[in-house]
């Protein structure tokens, strides 16, 4: 087997950013329509050949292939019951529900900062950054749209949020990752994180107040009593629909597995449907003289396929639409393709080898964190995968920072601020391909708009660079 050189391993990476930039170029944001999609499939390919002429078997290539994807099968699995969670809480009046309440409640210029510290508290409660962008993420989106609110800005108040309280809370899968990785226990892991990322998310609510505060209070009075009035004549609007998503948030505390959480909140949400809202079902369906029949074909298409409700308001529509598991496909394709790519690149050794050869030029303190975050994201760029931003840099780098004479929290932490954060902000990583699917906001929509998530590597290489709360071995 030949020796695996730095040009080699960096080729591949090379030739995906120059396809994925003409894609942005060509298509603009239809590039994750299949464009993306191929270019991460080409790139495969062509990390593939260079690994075979290296030497390495197609045979373990492949291993290497099969056991990327099925990482994601769960990924896989949360997204399609997603997409029916999120039809069966359209019929059910869930959603027009809290947006109806919503609209009421929250003034445009307080609602950014009340959108990031509503899913900061939820995700710290719930510990999952999607269950939250999931669920009272796309309530808050509606509302901020009533409100007339740039789609981007309000996904980057509800995404900042959800991955603040998704990182420091005890229940998150990522927060109990990183310092198993790291070699430290998962409290003095959450104490040592507080230091960076508490300062962070204030920044980050500071942000979001300045750009509030130049909204104006009463701009959008009569849209909004309009908006008001379409949701009253088509739903039977109550407290009670506020069950559901309240049952799915306890379930997900009282630590019930993602998968069978989100199942009962999409049952839940069919059986409130037909509660609450028979002529909405009856009307779907389009089946008039069997309540029963008309029942079962709107819940299930809800769950399966598109479905759009109108009303006599022209914004209202577009919230009231959804696209169930069908709306998934394209995202789980993306992120299909996104793992082969990945694949590739770990089963030939080339994300070794790049990693590798960039961490011995790191010398001191500053510049070994800031290498470990650069390699976190770099992990996030081409394996697409979180949970591998966060493995691989942390088996990587663990000697390196015992060397250096830095505690273990010290890298643990740098994971985290800059593995679990950054994945959202990648189009074609399962995290951002995700929520861009949930949200409806494509990715680079929503990326600038992000504070929390773009300052959190930034915070944590600072701290390096000046020597705050760098704990040392003794």
């Amino acid at each position: 087997m030949k020796q695996q050189t730095f040009i080699s391993a960096l080729t591949p990476i090379v030739f995906l950013i120059g396809l994925l930039s003409l894609n942005v170029f060509l298509y603009g944001d239809n590039a994750l329509g299949g464009a993306n999609q191929l270019a991460l499939l080409l790139a495969a390919s062509l990390a593939g050949i260079i690994g075979t002429r290296k030497g390495f078997k197609w045979k373990d290539i492949l291993n290497g292939v099969s056991k990327s994807i099925s990482s994601t099968t769960p990924a896989i699995i949360i997204l399609l019951l997603i997409g029916s969670l999120a039809g069966t809480w359209l019929i059910s009046g869930i959603v027009p529900t809290m947006i109806y309440y919503g609209l009421q409640i929250i003034s445009p210029k307080i609602f950014l900062v009340a959108a990031c510290i509503i899913c900061a508290i939820v995700s710290l409660a719930s510990g999952s950054s999607w269950s939250t962008i999931a669920t009272v993420g796309i309530a808050l989106l509606g509302i901020g749209n009533a409100l007339n609110i740039s789609e981007g800005l309000v996904a980057g108040a509800i995404i900042s949020g959800a991955y603040f309280g998704d990182k420091m809370s005890p229940l998150s899968d990522t927060t109990n990752l990183a310092p198993a990785m790291a070699g430290t226990d998962l409290f003095t892991h959450i104490r040592y994180m507080m230091y960076t990322t508490i300062p962070t998310f204030i920044i980050t609510l500071i942000i979001f107040l300045i750009v509030g505060l130049s909204f104006e209070n009463n701009q959008n009075i009569e849209s909004v009593n309009n908006l008001l009035s379409a949701i009253e004549n088509r739903f039977v609007i109550s407290p009670w629909l506020f069950l559901v998503p309240v049952g799915v948030l306890v379930l997900i505390i009282k630590k019930v597995p993602a998968l069978p959480a989100l199942l009962a909140g999409t049952l839940l949400g069919g059986i409130f449907a037909i509660i609450f809202q028979p002529h909405l079902i009856v009307e779907l369906s389009g089946v008039e003289d069997n309540f029963i029949k008309s029942s079962y074909i709107t819940v299930i298409n809800a769950m399966g396929g598109e479905i759009s409700i109108q009303t006599s308001n022209a914004v209202i529509d577009d919230l009231l639409s959804t696209g169930g598991m069908y709306g998934m496909l394209n995202t789980i394709w993306l992120i299909i393709c996104a793992m082969c790519f990945g694949g590739v690149m770990e089963s030939t050794g080339k994300l070794k080898k790049i990693s590798s050869s960039i961490i011995q030029y790191a010398e001191n303190t500053g510049s070994v964190i800031a290498t470990t975050a650069c390699t976190c994201i770099f992990f996030n760029l081409t394996a697409s995968d979180q949970y591998l931003s966060i493995v691989v840099p942390g088996r990587m780098y663990a000697d390196t920072f015992k060397e250096k004479g830095l505690a273990p929290e010290n890298l643990s932490r740098t994971l985290e601020d800059s593995g679990t954060v950054t994945s959202v902000l990648i189009p074609w990583n399962t995290c951002g391909a995700t929520q861009s699917a949930i949200l409806g906001v494509a990715t680079l929509s929503y990326l600038p708009y992000c504070f929390f998530n773009i300052i959190s590597p930034i915070m944590t290489v600072t701290y390096a660079y000046l020597g705050l709360k760098i704990k040392r071995l003794k």
